[in-house]
């Protein structure tokens, strides 16, 4: 029988979608008629944007999972129509364009690499940069996307130490689980990136008090979720020098507003959400083995814990 897919996700990406994820589901072996226009009582799974027109999924009666294309998942768990499996989005294009982002900004202030592009008065300073194993670099949040950095930065020889919500075992990483082992993670460190999900456990997680348990000077890197970080609390660490740059991927708002204090700051870098993005063809073969695992009656991937928002 065929499976009714509904893409359900802005009109561009359909066009993006189109051809990978019909090809992906031939290639898993999956007969599927893919649409965006389907009858909701025909709808077997529901490939998601939580940005499209769809926010009542009991208008669904036979739908069998709800299949997200982001990673996070913030805005779709809360939905209290959703009463079926729904799987976030993890897929190597996805990791691997995070692993390039976090690693280039992780050199670039362990090198020291803004004192020699911006040097409009052509002073000559040659101080060299400590190697990556006398530098400590701290990712808070272990799941995918962070154990995969936590990892490529170990590989480069970064002192790295690592923080979850719950004990995770990483080779390389010294890792800290729990209220009690984030002041550990934390103190003394140079780097910090922050790949956690936006919950009501995590929103400023890194405020004031926090932000005064590194290293003096040290760097901010945020390509997780702007709530994470304590915007004001961020500013006035930035000022006094206890942080010495910030460099922010995300943000409360978005676009962020053209009169916020980040883009005049001349300790923030700021970039336009861009530390990773979905591909479509990496994306697609993990929506058609999840729809291929949903029809073999076997366990779908990445589910979501909905209690935990993640």
């Amino acid at each position: 029988m065929t499976v009714q897919v509904l893409f359900a996700a802005k009109p561009e990406r359909w066009l993006e979608y189109e051809t990978p994820l019909n090809k992906a589901l031939k290639n898993a072996g999956v007969d599927a008629h893919v649409s965006c226009d389907i009858p909701s009582a025909d709808v077997d799974y529901i490939v998601y944007a939580p940005n499209s027109s769809v926010q009542d999924f009991s208008v669904f009666p036979k739908v069998k999972a709800v299949l997200s294309l982001w990673a996070g998942v913030e805005t779709i768990a809360p939905n209290p129509t959703l009463n079926v499996p729904l799987a976030r989005m993890v897929d190597h294009g996805l990791s691997q364009g995070m692993k390039e982002w976090v690693t280039g900004h992780v050199l670039r202030h362990h090198l020291g690499m803004d004192a020699h592009i911006a040097n409009p008065n052509h002073r000559w300073e040659p101080i060299a940069p400590p190697l990556a194993e006398q530098r400590s670099v701290t990712v808070l949040g272990l799941g995918e996307l962070g154990r995969v950095c936590a990892q490529t930065l170990a590989h480069l020889g970064f002192n790295v130490s690592g923080w979850s919500r719950s004990a995770k075992v990483i080779e390389g990483v010294h890792c800290f689980h729990g209220d009690a082992g984030l002041k550990a993670a934390l103190d003394g460190a140079e780097i910090v990136v922050l790949l956690l999900p936006d919950t009501a456990a995590t929103e400023n997680v890194l405020n004031a008090e926090r932000l005064s348990w590194l290293a003096k000077g040290a760097a901010i890197i945020n390509p997780g979720r702007g709530p994470l970080v304590d915007d004001d609390a961020l500013l006035a660490a930035l000022d006094k020098g206890q942080v010495g740059h910030a460099t922010l991927d995300v943000f409360r708002i978005e676009p962020l507003p053209q009169d916020h204090a980040f883009w005049a700051h001349p300790k923030v870098t700021v970039t336009p959400h861009i530390a990773s993005e979905t591909r479509a063809w990496t994306a697609s073969q993990c929506i058609a083995e999840n729809i291929r695992r949903g029809k073999a009656c076997e366990p779908f991937l990445h589910l979501v814990d909905r209690d935990a928002g993640y």
